[in-house]
């Protein structure tokens, strides 16, 4: 049996989309269901702010459904953009008492929110949860490493290539016929201040993908990947 059909029948947890990538799956059913009552479901339409730059970093969020940007305002008034979250991904921890970047939901999102206190407290019990917490601030510090080398060294084409390639291993799903579906629920816009490049540039680099048969866009939000090993050897 599952530990989220040990759950009881009108627990939140026990209909979690991301129960198996949550941080949180590193409880036991017994304290992930008192944890689980420590928070507060939220719901977010899209552009609406979960938290900006500067605000009390006294609540973390796990993202469940729908995705988030997180931003920051460079002094000269120009945006960018950290990072896309995506169901599964923890948000919110900081190093200081305020938040370091802002949160904006992209499109309708839903959240679970726990006072930061909280979250220690069950850390500080559970060396499983501070386990799994650690293991993803690794993970994180990758991924930013990996952008620095990005935004440095990596030309356009190679940009587009290696970011289509994460959110397929982040957020991508497997279709009906079982090719790899992607969604790209941010604007052209967004993806442009991710990577360091102008919104006609990033439509240009779709169509060049498109235009080798690589990607082959279902809608304005969700492409399908046609060529799995041309897309890696891209970045």
């Amino acid at each position: 049996m599952t530990k989220r059909a040990m759950l009881s029948k009108d627990h939140p947890c026990r209909s979690c989309d991301v129960s198996a990538e949550a941080l949180c799956r590193a409880l036991d059913v017994r304290t992930l269901a008192d944890f689980r009552n420590q928070g507060r479901q939220l719901h977010l339409a899209g552009g609406q702010a979960l938290f900006h730059q500067g605000d009390p970093a006294d609540c973390v969020f796990s993202l469940t459904s729908g995705a988030v940007k997180l931003y920051t305002i460079l002094p000269d008034g120009r945006r960018q953009i950290v990072a896309f979250l995506f169901p599964g991904d923890f948000l919110g921890f900081e190093t200081g008492p305020s938040h370091g970047l802002s949160a904006e939901a992209i499109g309708e999102t839903r959240l679970c929110r726990v006072l930061t206190q909280r979250f220690e407290w069950y850390a500080d019990r559970h060396p499983a949860l501070a386990d799994a917490r650690y293991r993803r601030a690794a993970a994180e510090l990758a991924v930013a490493q990996d952008k620095m080398v990005m935004l440095g060294r990596k030309t356009a084409a190679e940009r587009m290539a290696g970011f289509l390639s994460d959110i397929q291993r982040r957020a991508g799903f497997r279709g009906r016929d079982g090719a790899w579906l992607v969604p790209l629920p941010m604007s052209r816009g967004d993806i442009a201040d991710y990577l360091g490049l102008t919104k006609e540039t990033v439509s240009r680099e779709l169509t060049h993908l498109r235009q080798a048969k690589i990607i082959r866009p279902l809608s304005r939000t969700l492409l399908e990947i046609l060529d799995q090993r041309r897309l890696g050897a891209a970045h």
